[in-house]
């Protein structure tokens, strides 16, 4: 029988953060977690996306770079590639080990976690009652019920990157951000990728970003077919071949399945603690408690957004809550998104689509196209913009950028918004030059460009020009 001040169930991100936070501030703490430790991030989802992507980046340089008066043909070794992303993982891995984590005090049991009731837990034949528990078990790749295709050997975020050969011809089934990164990702690196969707390619996203992402995967040869449903699919001389139900056929090396992720709740013992759920994921509130008060769900296993950042910031809500009592909220609309295709996509708060369904046409969009920034000129990267969403009275409500760094560039827009700067402020500031992020002030100062374009304020500035 162990009693700690915290069970956190699930070695991920965001598991992983309140465990290492709650232990230093002096709470006994036992992490329970069945699989890897680091969870999806480290080893299927962000460290060897982001690794495959970089390579694929370099790979792709040469063609990149023709517009500069530079021309290089690269070589790819696809198994130095493979070599190159677990290369990092196993980097980073002693930073999430169980090793590191005892070193913190925290007792570590690689085990199934079951709740037997409200209170109790039982991991692996050691039973757990803790003050407060944390549930932070994730998520695990979609495989949709296709006829065939689970005798067409698929691949997930979970086994695509254990490849060790390039796949000359590759099938995506899914267009949302994991199918876009690795599409291109793949097609820079020698793969002929066709993507195959039952929705438009990153369909929640902004209109007008989708579109040069759009242009920028056919320019890099990955062939799209939206809006199409899979009817079936099967193994013929070798190869997968996927039927779609309006008679056309797609042939590849192997396919890959990226049709979303589903929250690992099952075989928790949810109902004998209390705990509401459904496909969706754990029922939390703004606090992100559970219907049992003593047990909290974070990550992506509460059905929000499954970003890693995300689930390390509800991490430190929850750890602001258990250990100092606070009553921190949390509010997705805070949180940014980023899509990293090249160029990469990144939105935070309100896009223009929702703001205008909120605020109706008293919205005001200002958009700054990187055609008219000096650093994208320099870069031939001119294909982007910067663009803020302001609501009736001029405050800023959301940003949308399409840019080579726009994953680094929305930080600036996420911060305005966390902590309410006015407009005034980011159309005042000064950024080093030239940079991309002079585009977002680009944009500010158009909103009071066209103010200054109203007659009384011409007037005002007229009066104000014959005085000594």
């Amino acid at each position: 029988m162990l009693q700690p001040d915290i069970c956190v169930i699930g070695a991920g991100s965001a598991g992983l953060t309140v465990a290492a936070a709650a232990a230093s501030f002096g709470q006994s703490v036992v992490l329970v977690e069945r699989g890897a430790m680091g969870g999806d991030c480290l080893n299927y989802g962000c460290v060897p996306s982001k690794s495959l992507i970089a390579a694929a980046k370099a790979a792709h340089g040469g063609a990149a770079d023709a517009g500069l008066g530079v021309r290089v043909h690269a070589e790819i070794d696809y198994r130095a590639v493979h070599d190159h992303v677990h290369g990092v993982i196993a980097a980073i891995a002693p930073h999430d080990s169980v090793e590191r984590f005892e070193g913190l005090g925290v007792t570590v049991i690689k085990a199934q976690a079951r709740f037997l009731d409200a209170a109790t837990l039982d991991a692996g034949g050691t039973t757990v009652r803790a003050r407060r528990f944390v549930v932070a078990t994730g998520s695990r790749p979609i495989v949709p019920p296709i006829p065939g295709l689970a005798d067409c050997d698929p691949l997930t975020n979970e086994s695509v990157f254990d490849l060790t050969d390039l796949p000359p011809r590759l099938a995506i089934i899914g267009a949302g951000p994991i199918g876009a990164e690795l599409s291109q990702a793949f097609a820079r690196l020698g793969s002929a990728v066709t993507v195959v969707s039952a929705e438009p390619l990153l369909a929640r996203e902004d209109p007008d970003a989708v579109a040069i992402v759009r242009r920028h995967l056919l320019a890099d040869g990955v062939a799209l077919i939206e809006n199409a449903s899979i009817a079936s699919c099967r193994m013929e001389g070798g190869a997968v071949r996927l039927a779609l139900g309006d008679g056309r056929e797609v042939a590849a090396d192997r396919v890959l399945v990226a049709a979303g992720r589903a929250p690992n709740v099952a075989d928790l013992g949810l109902e004998a603690a209390g705990i509401a759920f459904g496909k969706g994921g754990i029922e939390v509130d703004d606090r992100l408690r559970t219907t049992n008060r003593h047990v909290y769900a974070i990550g992506d296993v509460n059905g929000g957004l499954q970003f890693t950042h995300v689930a390390g910031y509800q991490a430190s809500l929850v750890v602001r809550a258990i250990v100092f009592r606070l009553k921190a909220r949390y509010d997705a609309g805070l949180m940014p998104r980023a899509i990293y295709t090249a160029p990469e996509l990144a939105e935070v708060g309100l896009g223009e689509a929702a703001a205008r369904k909120r605020f109706g046409d008293r919205v005001s969009v200002q958009v700054a196209p990187l055609s008219g920034n000096d650093r994208a000129q320099t870069e031939r990267a001119t294909d982007g913009f910067v663009k803020l969403v302001l609501d009736p009275k001029g405050r800023l409500v959301g940003a949308t950028i399409v840019a080579p760094p726009a994953g680094e560039m929305i930080a600036t827009y996420a911060l305005a918004l966390a902590a309410k700067v006015p407009l005034k402020t980011i159309a005042s500031f000064t950024p080093a030059y030239p940079t991309y992020a002079e585009a977002g002030k680009r944009a500010a100062v158009g909103h009071f460009a066209e103010k200054l374009a109203n007659p009384w304020v011409r007037r005002i500035a007229n009066l104000l020009k014959r005085l000594p």
